[in-house]
C-alpha cells in the first residue's frame, strides 16, 4: 500500500486551478481528462423547482433574504365544482418549466432576459394547506401570502403605490383551485387598497363577487375575459355589473381581433393597481386539456399569450395561474406547459416594468450559451 504521503501528493497532481472564481477542485488520483465546471442546470437534470431558480424555505421564521418576486404554490382544491386534482398544480407546473432555465431565459416577445436582470427571483415553495378544513386552509393562505408580502426587496421604488409607501415584492402564485384568490386579495387590500381584477377564465366563477368587493377588495375596474360556459340565466351576469366587471367573451376575438380584447381590459382597468389572475381553462382544451372544467370554445395559447403581451406595462401587483391539474394532461405535459409560459410571460413583463412606482430599470441581454 502506498504511503499517505505519497496518495496526497498524487491527488495534488489531479487538483487543477479553474479559474478564480471555482478555485482548486479535488477529484481523486489518476483523473486524465480535462476538469470541467458542473455547476450548472440541464432541462432535465437536478431537483424541480420553477423554471430552475433558486428554492428558500421563505415561510421559515429565520427567513430573511430579501427578493423582488417570487413564485409560490397553493396545494389546495377542496372547492372545485366538477374534477379534483389541482392542488398536484404547482408541481406539475414546476415540472412543466424545466426547459427555462439560467443561461436560456431571453424573451424574444418583451426583447429581455428575465432571469439574468435587476431582480431577484426565488421559487418559495408551497403554502402547507390543510385539505380537511377550508376555512382554516384560507387562514393558512393568507397568512402565508402575506409573510411574502412583507418580506425586504433588492429594489426600491421612489414613490410606492402601496398604502404603506413601502416597495413590496411580487408574487405569482400556482394554483390550486381558483378560491386561492379570495385569501391572495385579502392580502393585497392589506397593502394596496382595493385593485382591479382581470380575471382570466371560461366561467364566470364569481356568480355573486359581492364578498370580495364588500371587502374592500375588488376596484370597480375589473374585467372578465375568455368567457364560455353556459350560464343558470342571464342574471348571473347581473351582479358582476353591478360592482364594476367588464365582460369579454372568447367568441369576441373573431370579430374585434386580439387588438380589441387588449384595448377593452386596458380601457377597463386603467392605471390602476390590477391582479392578473389566469384560469388555465381560459385556453381551449386542445391547447390545456388537464384542468377540472374544461370548456370548448376557447383561446389558443399563441392567442391568449400576444393578449398578456398587449397589457405588459399595466401596474401589476401580482398575478395567479390555477386549475392546472396534471392527471388529466397528455404525456407531453402540454398543460403544465402552456401554465410554466404564461408565468415566464407574466414574470418578464414585472422585470421590463421595474418596481412599481419607479423608474424603469436598464435590462439586460442573455448571457453565455449552450445547445439546451
Amino acid at each position: 500500500m502506498a504511503p499517505p504521503k505519497l496518495i496526497w501528493a498524487m491527488s495534488l497532481l489531479a487538483t487543477v486551478h479553474v479559474g478564480e472564481v471555482w478555485g482548486k477542485i479535488n477529484v481523486g488520483p489518476n483523473f486524465k481528462y480535462p476538469i470541467e465546471d458542473l455547476d450548472y442546470d440541464l432541462p432535465f437534470s437536478n431537483i424541480v423547482t420553477f423554471a430552475h431558480l433558486p428554492w428558500e424555505r421563505c415561510f421559515n421564521r429565520k427567513h430573511d433574504s430579501a427578493f423582488d418576486i417570487a413564485v409560490v404554490g397553493f396545494p389546495f382544491d377542496t372547492t372545485v365544482s366538477v374534477k379534483p386534482g389541482a392542488r398536484y398544480g404547482p408541481r406539475g407546473i414546476r415540472s412543466g418549466s424545466t426547459k427555462e432555465k439560467p443561461g436560456r431565459t431571453y424573451n424574444v416577445n418583451y426583447g429581455l432576459d428575465w432571469h439574468q436582470n435587476w431582480a431577484r427571483i426565488i421559487d418559495c415553495g408551497d403554502v402547507p394547506v390543510t385539505p380537511y378544513d377550508n376555512a382554516h386552509a384560507y387562514k393558512q393562505m393568507e397568512q402565508g401570502y402575506r409573510m411574502l408580502l412583507h418580506k425586504p426587496v433588492t429594489q426600491t421604488a421612489s414613490s410606492p403605490p402601496s398604502l404603506d409607501k413601502v416597495t413590496h415584492p411580487r408574487l405569482i402564485s400556482m394554483g390550486g383551485d381558483h378560491s386561492i384568490m379570495l385569501p391572495i386579495l385579502r392580502s393585497l387590500k392589506s397593502v394596496y387598497g382595493p385593485i382591479s381584477v382581470i380575471h382570466f377564465d371560461s366561467h364566470l366563477d364569481s356568480l355573486n363577487p359581492t364578498k370580495g368587493y364588500s371587502e374592500g377588495c375588488i376596484a370597480n375596474s375589473s374585467v372578465h375575459g375568455g368567457l364560455r360556459t353556459k350560464l343558470f340565466s342571464p342574471n348571473d351576469y347581473a351582479n358582476d355589473a353591478e360592482v364594476g366587471f367588464s365582460l369579454i367573451h372568447a367568441r369576441d376575438i373573431d370579430d374585434i381581433g386580439i387588438r380589441g380584447i387588449i384595448d377593452k381590459i386596458r380601457a377597463a382597468v386603467g392605471e390602476s393597481m390590477a391582479y392578473i389572475s389566469v384560469d388555465i381553462d381560459v385556453l381551449d382544451p386542445s391547447a390545456a386539456p388537464a384542468t377540472g372544467a374544461p370548456e370548448a370554445g376557447g383561446w389558443t395559447t399563441r392567442e391568449f399569450k400576444r393578449i398578456l403581451e398587449g397589457i405588459k406595462d399595466l401596474n401589476i401587483v401580482g398575478a395567479d395561474v390555477v386549475e392546472v391539474a396534471p392527471d388529466y394532461d397528455t404525456n407531453a405535459e402540454i398543460t403544465s406547459i402552456a401554465a410554466a409560459d404564461i408565468m415566464i410571460d407574466i414574470i418578464s413583463a414585472m422585470v421590463e416594468k421595474g418596481p412599481l412606482g419607479g423608474a424603469k430599470l436598464g435590462v439586460k441581454d442573455g448571457g453565455e450559451k449552450d445547445e439546451l
